[in-house]
């Protein structure tokens, strides 16, 4: 791979940003920062640079998404409450072509029925959720696995 395709992007979607005081029960005390910091090691630990962004606007994330496969060998996406409503969303993940990890901290099917659907699971490679801070680090290693066996 080129140079440029050695590199992976961590996108957080509306209120991970608030990761280590919002609902300490559900989704832990670790940053954003702490999560990343540790999907990045995992990245690098591969081979990989991880570049990582985080947006409360949907139309932001859309176009991270969409500028992505120019830059990226593929997509790590914890779209937040994005992922259950956002056709548009997964409409540009598709559009891109890029392999997507989905990720989330908690375990959305073990929680509210509104979270229980999911529009980014269809174009996702799959799905790691319920494992806390780790989902990030099995996310990273299982898309650059999936990069490195093809």
């Amino acid at each position: 791979m080129a140079a440029t395709h050695k590199r992976v992007l961590l996108l957080h979607g509306p209120n991970l940003n608030l990761l280590g005081t919002r609902e300490p029960a559900i989704y832990g005390t670790a940053t954003l920062a702490d999560h990343v910091a540790r999907a990045a090691s995992a990245a690098r630990d591969l081979g990989y640079d991880l570049d990582s962004e985080q947006t409360n606007d949907l139309g932001t994330l859309i176009g991270l998404v969409q500028h992505a496969g120019t830059r990226y060998a593929g997509l790590v996406l914890n779209a937040g409450a994005f992922t259950h409503f956002a056709w548009s969303l997964h409409d540009a993940l598709k559009s891109v072509g890029l392999p997507v990890v989905e990720v989330h901290l908690s375990n959305p099917a073990a929680r509210e029925p509104w979270r229980h659907e999911s529009v980014i699971a269809p174009v996702a490679l799959g799905t790691v959720a319920g494992f806390g801070g780790e989902s990030y680090v099995l996310g990273v290693q299982a898309l650059i696995k999936h990069l490195e066996s093809r």
